[in-house]
């Protein structure tokens, strides 16, 4: 069978929490999803922290306040329904100086208006939660921060996808449009929908650009590392997360409590040279590596939204020891040898407006009756797919009021 009611481009949490949301409204529809790798969770949806954010970062008019709070529930009663690993494993946010002190209270204040459970905490009380965290008056305690198995996830839903009649077609990407309702793939077959969903993650802008979207916002891709904590007493038991620059997206460098009660710090973002430039010179591409130099150039030039600043800070932590210092910073007792140990990396498919040279903070979501471009599904994309899908699919796929 070669016509579907839904074409889903990508197979990571995003499509496929949405396949989920449109078997919920009709169990008969028939929908493939479409993987360019052999298997699917093998890029952001496969390589982010796990984390389970709360949802005090956002501010309370965007699309991810308001799906990352019931997003984070969603997730949960998911592993607990289908008996997947979780930890309960909560989060402190701390600050260095008086500055960031009044930082942890605007987190605070987003925290209370998006109706999440934080609670600012002084010394006495983080010592009680972690006696090992520092910080330099109060942090912001959030109780529902949890970690999960990302692979583990995407492999359950795929399962689950399959029993319900999913067809999943791996090691076909999406090449080009053919005229109405119909698209080739790598293979030179030509498969045709009643509604084709972009979720192609690091490529869905270029995909987007076909149908008529994405016009003047590109992908600019930021590689995260992580160090694994390998000795014999891990520096923390929750997740410790610093002060963040509320002007960008990123969190800075912090430590996660894994699902499997590893620790592990990061990530970076670092500006990638190409989308997949994960390590070395695996999957480099010539025509984007141009491309992306010269929107990075322009940005370093310009010093678009301190671009120049983060870019080489960020550099600077390819150096393990820089690295390891940023982490020493949140804690009173340090044992940087024990984090020897890169693990894979990731990639984070930022949307840069070219318009403003701003990255852009929240999901972005376009289309019309035949097509849904799902971009800058970032951080936190995961925490939030199960209520993002539905949305989606509510307001983009099916029109409904």
């Amino acid at each position: 069978m070669k016509k579907f009611d839904f074409a889903i481009i990508g197979g990571g949490i995003v499509g496929l929490t949405i396949a989920d949301s449109l078997l919920k409204k009709n169990k008969q529809t028939k929908i493939a999803i479409f993987e360019k790798e052999d298997k699917l969770a093998l890029h952001s949806s496969g390589r982010n922290s796990g984390v389970l954010h709360a949802g005090f970062y956002y501010s309370a008019d965007s699309l991810k306040a308001k799906f990352t709070r019931d997003g984070n529930f969603a997730m949960k009663k998911f592993c607990v329904d289908n008996k997947l690993k979780i930890n309960y494993s909560k989060k402190v946010v701390v600050a260095k100086n008086k500055e960031e002190d009044s930082t942890i209270y605007e987190l605070y204040n987003r925290g209370i208006k998006n109706n999440v459970d934080v609670k600012i905490i002084d010394k006495n009380e983080l010592k009680k939660i972690d006696n090992n965290v520092k910080t330099y008056d109060v942090s912001l305690y959030s109780p529902n921060t949890a970690t999960v198995d990302p692979i583990e996830i995407c492999k359950k839903l795929e399962f689950n996808l399959s029993k319900k009649g999913v067809f999943f077609f791996k090691k076909t990407p999406f090449i080009t449009r053919k005229g109405s309702k119909s698209f080739l793939s790598s293979n030179g077959r030509l498969f045709y929908y009643e509604k084709l969903i972009n979720c192609a993650g690091l490529y869905a802008d270029k995909i987007a650009k076909q149908f008529g979207y994405s016009k003047r916002m590109s992908i600019v891709p930021f590689k995260g590392i992580y160090l694994k904590y390998t000795g014999n007493k891990p520096p923390v038991k929750v997740n410790v997360y610093p002060v963040p620059n509320l002007k960008n997206p990123f969190l800075g460098v912090h430590y996660t409590v894994t699902v499997n009660n590893e620790v592990k710090i990061g990530p970076t973002s670092i500006p990638a040279f190409w989308r997949e430039n994960y390590t070395g010179f695996k999957n480099f591409k010539l025509n984007e590596l141009i491309k992306i130099l010269f929107v990075e150039g322009e940005l370093f030039l310009k010093n678009s939204f301190g671009f120049r600043n983060l870019a080489i800070q960020e550099i600077k932590k390819y150096n393990r020891k820089h690295f390891v210092n940023l982490a020493s910073s949140m804690v009173y007792n340090f044992d940087a040898k024990g984090f020897n140990k890169w693990i894979r990396p990731g990639i984070r498919a930022q949307l840069l407006n070219h318009d403003t040279n701003e990255l852009v903070m929240d999901f972005v979501v376009q289309g019309d009756n035949e097509t849904t471009h799902v971009l800058n599904a970032v951080s936190p994309a995961w925490t939030c797919s199960f209520p993002f899908a539905d949305f989606i699919v509510n307001k983009y796929i099916l029109n409904e009021k």
